[in-house]
């Protein structure tokens, strides 16, 4: 396959190239690519949301099993993630890149290719964004604008005693997708001939670490059932971390219990196969971009109703501390990272 080398187009040439002919999904994008600046605009009700991420080869990303396609895709919905966990919906995005000497034209296209398909099943434009050589591999750079109801942003402190702790989907899979593919990396350096990767009956985690998605649908339902959460944050570091920041902001403590962690068939299997906790994995796992929010408990009845979302513990007074119960009463510290203290801490 004929590859184009980055230089032969030039800086203004490639950013027409890769950002030519965008659809446009929102009125609020008054002016997209082609000028200084985009122009937006949003309606005097509303308020904007701004996230921003940035993405380094060999610390957020290897390509060595991860496509350019895919990675464009979830760099767009990790930053979607953060609008909807705001209550908010995205509405721009800005892409931002650094690239060496290694990559081609057509390398850039896929990474594009997947922007692109995020953006447009999600409604969002794509509005700008910069390109620039890099000396240490490729660099993502994702900005996302969003808008949220005037005073009906959800923020990470609003979380009180008695409110119930919800998670939609399911924890810990992405997480061994990523184990899953580094350990059949391992393998494939030592096995440069004949080798086949051992993804048999593994789609499923594959899929939620290398093209996952945002829960707009959790969000548009809660909604629809008139349930307005009281704190909410997404799962991107993992439950233990997202869930003492939420006890951090609101100034309250969190009991959650074991046997209500929403973990999948296919997680759970590969976590026995590596020998790894199933709790650790969807305590510490992270990348899910899974939904975690609170709930008044006087609204558990319109809960009950909604598909997707399990109730894994409830709010308590902050003097309480943060702590996961297991089944049989024994309560562990919740820690950001690893495994709780290894001596269970009695309440």
């Amino acid at each position: 396959m004929q590859r184009t080398e980055l230089a032969e187009l030039g800086e203004f040439a490639l950013i027409k190239h890769l950002t030519q002919a965008l659809p446009k999904h929102n009125d609020t994008t008054i002016l997209g690519v082609g000028d200084d600046a985009a122009v937006v605009a949003y309606p005097p009700e509303m308020q904007t949301l701004l996230t921003t991420d940035l993405l380094l080869e060999g610390i957020h990303f290897d390509l060595t099993y991860t496509p350019l396609k895919h990675l464009g895709y979830k760099a767009a919905i990790g930053s979607f993630s953060d609008i909807y966990a705001m209550g908010g919906h995205p509405q721009q995005l800005t892409a931002s890149i650094g690239v060496s000497a290694r990559f081609a034209l057509e390398d850039l296209e896929e990474l594009y290719a997947g922007l692109r398909l995020a953006c447009d099943r999600y409604g969002v434009d794509l509005v700008g964004g910069d390109t620039s050589a890099s000396l240490t591999g490729l660099c993502i750079s994702i900005t996302c604008l969003g808008m949220v109801e005037k005073g009906q942003a959800i923020l990470r402190s609003g979380a009180k005693p008695t409110d119930l702790i919800c998670v939609s989907g399911s924890l810990g899979a992405a997480y061994m997708g990523l184990q899953l593919l580094e350990r059949e990396k391992r393998v494939f350096a030592g096995e440069k001939e004949g080798f086949n990767p051992d993804f048999a009956e593994r789609e499923y985690i594959l899929e939620r670490q290398l093209k996952p998605e945002a829960r707009q649908d959790i969000l548009l339902a809660l909604r629809g059932a008139g349930i307005r959460p009281t704190s909410m944050i997404d799962s991107s570091d993992g439950l233990a971390s997202e869930l003492l920041h939420i006890a951090t902001e609101s100034g309250v403590g969190v009991r959650i219990y074991e046997d209500r962690l929403p973990i999948d068939h296919e997680t759970a299997l590969m976590a026995e196969e590596l020998h790894m906790s199933t709790t650790t994995v969807a305590l510490n796992g992270g990348e899910d971009f899974e939904l975690i929010f609170t709930v008044p408990l006087a609204q558990l009845d319109e809960l009950r109703t909604l598909e997707g979302i399990r109730i894994i513990g409830h709010i308590t007074e902050a003097s309480a501390g943060c702590f996961l119960v297991a089944p049989d009463g024994t309560e562990l510290r919740l820690i950001a990272q690893g495994w709780p203290q290894e001596q269970a801490e009695q309440a």
